[in-house]
């Protein structure tokens, strides 16, 4: 395929690029790559071997790598071509660059000195991991990678338990068993999770079962490649009516009844309306015409 080359306005394009299949970049970024002034990397060797692929030429254009441990060092390069009026596009290793990837200080400084920030977005790893987990997509949290150790590990966990969304974590093939067995201790070996490694490669696989379930198969099968967990939200928690009746007593000695519905249905995980409810009883009224409460 030919790549005619254009005329790009000065700034930084942020290309998204393959995970494992090379044909899933799309045609803009492509010519965005044949367009450039200036390219630069997370890797320079994935970025080269994908434009030999697609047959779009380098030429005597600069390419540079810029990963976590040369921003400091790369970024007045880039910032000073930007200054040039110069375009730049910035790819990361696989995926969409700004998700778990050293390109959001970058974007950042561009930003700052006021150069343009221009997408050019297609694939990703958390979100094609989501459509094939079979967990619900309405609402998800992607917490990128968790903390090494456990203990840290554990917390963060802690810290996500009731968030009423998919959770969604990159995990290196490493540590993917200890994380397992961490959040099933922490959020209940009950809870439906998937786990998909190497997304669009030869050896794709999605795995799908509890928390526990997951745990015990990669414990005894290890696996290799790119993962990510996802995790379903907490179900709904079960609240004695006497625990909601206590919370709303105290909660309506400083609060409107309005306000302390508002508060404790947000701290309980309960149905506002539900809640609300209870606190005209307990405050012994309704509200008057105008919606304002009567206590």
């Amino acid at each position: 395929m030919n790549h005619v080359r254009q005329t790009l306005a000065p700034g930084v394009y942020l290309v998204a690029t393959p995970l494992g299949a090379a044909r899933d970049i799309t045609l803009r970024a492509l010519d965005i790559l044949a367009s450039a002034d200036m390219l630069a990397a997370e890797d320079t060797r994935s970025l080269r071997k994908l434009l030999d692929i697609h047959a779009v030429p380098l030429g005597d254009r600069p390419l540079l790598a810029y990963h976590d441990h040369n921003g400091d060092k790369m970024r007045p390069k880039i910032l000073a071509a930007l200054a040039e009026g110069k375009s730049v596009a910035y790819a990361s290793e696989a995926g969409t660059p700004m998700v778990a990837d050293p390109g959001f200080d970058l974007a950042r400084a561009a930003i700052a000195e006021g150069h343009g920030l221009i997408s050019a977005p297609g694939p990703s790893a958390v979100i094609a991991a989501l459509t094939l987990s079979g967990l619900p997509t309405d609402r998800f949290l992607f917490a990128g990678f968790l903390p090494n150790t456990a203990s840290a590990r554990k917390s963060a966990l802690r810290a996500l338990a009731e968030t009423p969304a998919t959770l969604a974590f990159y995990e290196s093939p490493k540590r993917v068993a200890a994380m397992l067995r961490d959040a099933a201790a922490v959020l209940g070996g009950e809870r439906r999770a998937a786990l998909c490694r190497e997304l669009t490669k030869k050896f794709e696989e999605v795995m799908r079962g509890t928390l526990a379930e997951l745990a015990e198969e990669i414990a005894a099968n290890p696996r290799k490649g790119e993962m990510v967990v996802l995790i379903d939200r907490a179900g709904e928690r079960s609240v004695n009516l006497s625990d909601v009746e206590r919370s709303l007593e105290v909660t309506m000695r400083d609060m409107s009844v309005r306000d302390a519905a508002d508060k404790v249905s947000h701290d309980l995980g309960m149905k506002r309306r539900e809640v609300y409810q209870i606190a005209l009883r307990l405050g012994g009224g309704g509200t008057d015409g105008a919606g304002k409460d009567r206590e």
